[in-house]
């Protein structure tokens, strides 16, 4: 097994364009997700909550994904209205994380928010620590109030990211990462 930090200072994102099958078995599948719910929750609320997208169901996305964009961009040619339905099929799978925030005497919602987007570095880590390539993504769809609707989100909800998870096509290069006297200050 590698060294778990040197594994981390050189974990790398891979495009979705840059995936191929296969994906996760459902047994690899679990260990993400249980990877991905193994995150700070003060309270113990659970804050949010994860949307499988594999098989079909990236294509059958992509159809609430087209309508949308292409309602909203009446001029929007064929190509574009079909390249934003192929958003969630390029790897062969996608975790959705939707930040769920509950009402809680203690636990703010900003913090609640956080752990959402905890999982999410989590699933990306469980994947790439199993050998996948994953990429953590946005994009308009995850603040559109009519996709998240037709994605099943409810009122209050939120995308905190697209988890694209499948094999990578090809070695992967770093890039430029700041150095931590840009970053970094005492107090």
């Amino acid at each position: 097994m590698p060294d778990p930090i040197d594994f981390l200072k050189t974990r790398r994102s891979v495009k979705p364009r840059e995936m191929s099958g296969p994906g996760p078995s459902p047994e690899e599948l679990d260990t993400i997700l249980t990877v991905g719910a193994r995150v700070p929750d003060h309270g113990k609320i659970a804050p949010w909550r994860f949307i499988v997208f594999e098989g079909d169901a990236g294509a059958r996305a992509g159809e609430v994904i087209g309508e949308v964009f292409a309602r909203n961009k009446p001029e929007a040619t064929p190509e574009e209205i079909a390249a934003e339905r192929a958003r969630l099929t390029e790897a062969p799978l996608v975790i959705a994380v939707v930040s769920a925030p509950k009402p809680h005497p203690k636990v703010p919602a900003w913090e609640q928010e956080l752990s959402a987007g905890a999982a999410c570095l989590n699933i990306v880590t469980a994947a790439t620590a199993l050998g996948y390539g994953a990429n953590w993504l946005t994009g308009w769809i995850a603040y559109d109030r009519d996709v998240l609707t037709g994605l099943g989100l409810k009122d209050g909800e939120q995308l905190a990211g697209f988890i694209h998870i499948g094999t990578p096509t090809r070695a992967n290069e770093d890039r430029p990462r700041p150095t931590l006297a840009e970053i970094v200050t005492r107090f």
